[in-house]
């Protein structure tokens, strides 16, 4: 059992839209957000696209009382 495990949040013009991407849907949501800025010619680039990587212990309980 992996005692961390890699998250994504993913921005645009430095506003998270995504929080807490798990690994296997990081890559597929990724490549639609390149994808929808090609298509759509939005009012965003995919230079204003960045992710980060946040690594998160899973044996530390969330919301714990101590």
């Amino acid at each position: 059992m992996r005692e961390q495990e890699k998250l994504y949040h993913i921005y645009a013009k430095g506003r998270c839209i995504y929080h807490s991407i798990s690994e296997e849907k990081f890559s597929e949501i990724w490549e639609m957000l390149h994808r929808m800025v090609d298509l759509l010619g939005v009012n965003i680039s995919e230079k204003d696209l960045q992710y980060e990587e946040v690594y998160v212990n899973k044996l530390i309980p969330q919301n714990s009382s101590y």
